[in-house]
């Protein structure tokens, strides 16, 4: 009786936690994050690509089958992909940032209400930053062997903003910060 209310404690505060960093999150404003026409033009997902194959197992498992690979040479690797794979977290991340950055923009300056978009923007916002702290915990447990690290729904959130700026941005331009 008394583990299972720790467990439920514990649990609990970890939720509690989780979305006090999600709210955290997403009140966060970077306002200083330079969007440019130019930088919306470079703006591609390919450059996120090396990401779906940087923590895949088969490398691990090729690694282990070759002559004098030890567990600490594995733990190099994955402390050493997990450090690479978080740098392309937070690049995706910060252009994520500066992509609603851009639309927030849009839509002040707009002359047409689109509550539509508002809304979509706040739902992705949610869902991405709910993603990114999902992706984070896994990282953590790749790094320790016990789970793969899937950020192919993060890349697919990014896309449809990027995209749905690139649709705006004629008719809205120049965006500056």
């Amino acid at each position: 009786m008394l583990a299972g209310i720790l467990v439920s404690s514990v649990i609990l505060g970890a939720l509690a936690m989780a979305a006090m960093a999600l709210v955290r999150r997403l009140g966060q404003s970077n306002s200083t994050l330079p969007v440019t026409a130019e930088w919306i033009e470079e703006l591609s997902v390919d450059r996120y690509r090396p990401m779906a194959r940087l923590l895949d197992s088969a490398d691990i498992v090729f690694l282990r089958s070759q002559g004098g690979f030890t567990r600490q040479m594995e733990a190099r690797v994955r402390a050493q992909r997990c450090r690479i794979f978080r740098g392309y977290l937070n690049c995706l991340d910060n252009d994520f940032k500066r992509v609603c950055l851009a639309l927030k923009l849009i839509l002040a300056h707009s002359s047409l209400d689109r509550p539509d978009l508002a809304a979509a923007l706040v739902h992705q916002q949610v869902m991405f930053a709910s993603g990114l702290l999902g992706a984070h915990f896994r990282i953590f447990l790749y790094r320790w062997g016990i789970c793969s690290v899937d950020v192919s729904g993060l890349v697919s959130i990014f896309d449809s903003m990027q995209l749905e700026l690139r649709s705006l941005v004629p008719a809205a331009m120049p965006v500056c910060a």
